[in-house]
């Protein structure tokens, strides 16, 4: 077996830091020097479905397609893509609108949801009425081999080619997609955690790129949402660069989901669902 890890080709459809971010300038406290950076830019996206609000996400204004369909499919809205039949976007500024067509059925479950989210970039589930909706009952994964270790080799570093706008000006999380070979597919970035999630899920929808075999990668704190979302995805392991939250390890171990933890300087955690046992 090759003890390299495998060579990641380059990103497709990479994030458009001009877009994303602008120049500010700061002085320091007592006003005697002066200087410009860049910082990450964010926008309020307002949802409707089928005519009706649903939600007002802060998000990275870029990739929103990729956004609506991964929150739509990642929040339990729709089940499969193909219940979107139309997505129209506009707005400019600090204010764009999504406005969604969906099929009836998705609909109809949507209302029976009675959910109306006024979303942050810190928080998955604003607006959730009742515990049963933060709490759902998702498909158990038939499970999936843990990747081979030379696929978790340098990842760190690895990754940066899919976070242009975090090495330009910083204040965003990323998520990305590993094939079944051990290959960086592609990333997308958000100032919210789990909406970068939710393009990511979304690229890979209208991409049409097989999940199986393969592995997310957040470099984000791994909480209960984002388990949610991998689960409703399909995707059947998770690494995150930094630590799981003890509901998030219950989650996959319960549902057969790899969740694995990548420190920053000791080897690869892994937490379900192989060590479920000798817990």
């Amino acid at each position: 077996m090759n003890d390299k890890p495998p060579v990641s080709p380059a990103p497709a459809m990479e994030t458009s830091t001009p877009v994303a971010s602008q120049s500010y300038r700061y002085c320091n406290l007592d006003h005697s020097q002066s200087d410009s950076t860049a910082l990450a830019e964010e926008v309020a996206l307002a949802i409707a479905y089928n005519g009706i609000s649903q939600a007002v996400m802060l998000v990275t204004p870029t990739d929103l397609e990729d956004f609506i369909v991964g929150f739509s499919l990642g929040s339990g809205i729709i089940e499969d893509s193909a219940d979107i039949y139309d997505l129209q976007l506009s707005g400019t500024g600090a204010a764009h609108y999504a406005q969604v067509t969906i099929a009836n059925r998705a609909f109809w479950n949507l209302k029976q949801q009675r959910r109306q989210l006024a979303g942050t970039s810190g928080c998955g589930l604003c607006g959730v009425e009742a515990v049963e909706q933060a709490l759902p009952n998702l498909k158990v994964l038939p499970g999936a081999p843990l990747p081979a270790a030379q696929w978790l080799d340098g990842l760190r570093d690895r990754i940066s080619q899919f976070q242009p706008l975090g090495q330009h000006c910083g204040a965003v999380h990323a998520a990305l997609f590993m094939n079944a070979q051990g290959e960086l597919l592609l990333g997308r970035e958000d100032i919210g955690r789990h909406n970068a999630l939710d393009k990511l899920i979304g690229a890979l929808i209208r991409q049409q790129v097989p999940v199986a075999g393969g592995v997310a990668i957040v470099t984000s704190r791994c909480s209960l949402e984002l388990i949610q979302k991998v689960l409703r995805a399909g995707i059947q392991t998770l690494v995150s660069l930094s630590s799981p939250t003890g509901l998030a390890v219950q989650w996959a171990r319960q549902h057969n989901l790899n969740l694995i933890h990548l420190p920053q300087k000791s080897a690869p955690r892994v937490y379900s669902p192989a060590m479920e046992k000798q817990a």
